[in-house]
């Protein structure tokens, strides 16, 4: 279990580097609009604000892949810890998402699903 749940916490993580890309990168590109539902036009003004919470993304992203190789070493206190983190603020953040706009429910699926069984699945393995 340990591993699935490490493996949904990575796949969860892959995402959202690719949310940081999207927001971050290419916030007023044909792929964030067809993606987020706007136009150039329309995300111009949220450009910096967008570019902002890419990084969010990224770096929860990041604390995640740490805390898969910090397992895979074996310092698994700190590894799960990260995992916890990264992807229980993932899964956190998309559920303030749904919340807050019941209208995006599929991209808060999309981005809070993956990490929530990532962390239940790593919860249930270290407890085992």
């Amino acid at each position: 279990m340990v591993i699935a749940g490490l493996i949904l916490a990575g796949v969860a993580a892959l995402i959202h580097v690719y949310i940081f890309v999207l927001e971050s990168l290419g916030w007023t590109g044909q792929r964030a609009q067809a993606t987020f539902g706007h136009t150039a036009e329309q995300a111009a003004p949220t450009k910096a604000l967008a570019f902002n919470q890419g990084f969010y993304n990224l770096f929860l992203a990041i604390a995640v892949f740490l805390g898969i190789v910090f397992v895979a070493i074996g310092q698994t206190a700190i590894g799960a810890t990260l995992v916890f983190t990264g992807a229980g603020s993932m899964a956190a953040a998309a559920l303030v998402l749904l919340l807050s706009s019941p209208d995006k429910a599929a991209a808060a699926l999309k981005q809070g699903v993956i990490p929530a069984l990532g962390v239940v699945a790593l919860a249930i393995g270290l407890a085992l």
